[in-house]
C-alpha cells in the first residue's frame, strides 16, 4: 500500500466526518443532537428544523460521497482503492472521531458515493426500493429491498470482491437503522 492511497483513505474518512446536518443546525441556533432523534442527518435536520435543511444536509452529505469517488476517479486510482474511500467516507459520516464517534446513519453519504461509482448499479438500489415499497408501505423498510437488489447487482456484474468494502458499509448502515427498522417493523404488524 503507497502513502497516497493511505493518505487518500484517511482523506476520505476525514471528509465523512464533515457532518452537514452538524452545520445547518448550528447556523439556526440549534445542536440536533439534543433533539428528536438525536441524528445528525438529514431526515432529523427535516423534523426539526423543516425541509430546506433536510435538502441542504442531504446534498451536503451527498456531495461528500460523490466528491471522495470523484477524486479518487481523477486521481486514476484503481476500482477497489476508490470503493474502499467510500466505504471510509460513510464509516466517517457514521462515527465522526470529533463528535465522540455519533453521526449520521449514512443513506445520503452512501446515495452520493454509491451514484458517483456506478450509476448503473446504482439504479438498481432505487429499483429494489421502489419494487419494496408497496409491500412494505415504509421507505426505511423499503431501504432493504434496495440493499438487496444492489448487492444482487454487483454479483451479477461479478464485481462482488471489489465492492466488499460498500457492501460492509451497508452493513453498518443496517446497524445504525436498527431501530428504525424495529419500529417500522412494529408498526406494520399493528395495521
Amino acid at each position: 500500500m503507497t502513502l497516497l492511497i493511505l493518505s487518500y483513505w484517511i482523506f476520505s474518512y476525514l471528509a465523512g466526518n464533515l457532518m452537514a446536518a452538524w452545520f445547518v443546525s448550528k447556523y439556526r441556533g440549534i445542536d440536533l443532537q439534543q433533539h428528536h432523534s438525536q441524528n445528525l442527518g438529514a431526515r432529523n435536520a427535516g423534523r426539526v428544523l423543516g425541509k430546506r435543511a433536510f435538502v441542504l444536509t442531504f446534498l451536503g452529505d451527498a456531495l461528500k460521497g460523490s466528491l471522495v469517488v470523484i477524486l479518487g476517479y481523477w486521481m486514476q486510482l484503481e476500482l477497489w482503492t476508490v470503493v474502499t474511500a467510500a466505504f471510509f467516507a460513510i464509516l466517517g459520516h457514521l462515527y465522526p472521531f470529533w463528535l465522540k464517534f455519533r453521526g449520521g446513519k449514512g443513506i445520503s453519504t452512501f446515495i452520493g458515493a454509491g451514484i458517483a461509482l456506478d450509476p448503473f448499479l446504482f439504479l438498481w438500489m432505487i429499483i429494489g426500493t421502489a419494487v419494496a415499497m408497496p409491500i412494505a408501505r415504509s421507505l426505511t423498510l423499503s431501504m432493504v429491498g434496495g440493499f438487496i437488489f444492489y448487492t444482487a447487482a454487483i454479483i451479477a456484474t461479478g464485481k462482488f470482491i471489489i465492492y466488499i468494502p460498500v457492501i460492509l458499509a451497508i452493513v453498518f448502515m443496517l446497524w445504525k437503522h436498527r431501530q428504525n427498522l424495529q419500529d417500522a417493523l412494529n408498526l406494520k404488524r399493528q395495521k
